[in-house]
């Protein structure tokens, strides 16, 4: 698999000039893209596009394989995060 399929990528909560993103569900909302409600109505996300809590903050983690998966999707959420001025970083790495 070529490289630029392997990792994350993570878009926090935050904006660059350091200010907290709302509505406070915004990560939940934007995994909610690529998710299924199952047979039990309970929301499941894809493994691909997950929303988790870094530090504190909400973060949507992308898995790189999406963009062999789905562009169209990859190029959504990235889309996202530069519109609202979000911080996108490469891995999980320790928050900051």
């Amino acid at each position: 698999m070529p490289d630029e399929f392997i990792g994350e990528i993570v878009i926090r909560g935050v904006t660059r000039q350091g200010k907290t993103f709302r509505p406070s569900d915004w990560a939940t909302r934007l995994a909610g893209v690529e998710s299924q409600v199952g047979h039990d109505h309970r929301q499941r996300y894809s493994p691909a596009v997950q929303p988790v809590t870094r530090a504190g903050v909400s973060c949507v983690v992308i898995d790189r394989r999406l963009a062999a998966l789905d562009a169209g999707v990859l190029k959504f959420l990235m889309d996202f995060a530069s519109e609202n001025d979000l911080e996108v970083s490469e891995g999980r790495q320790e928050a900051r």
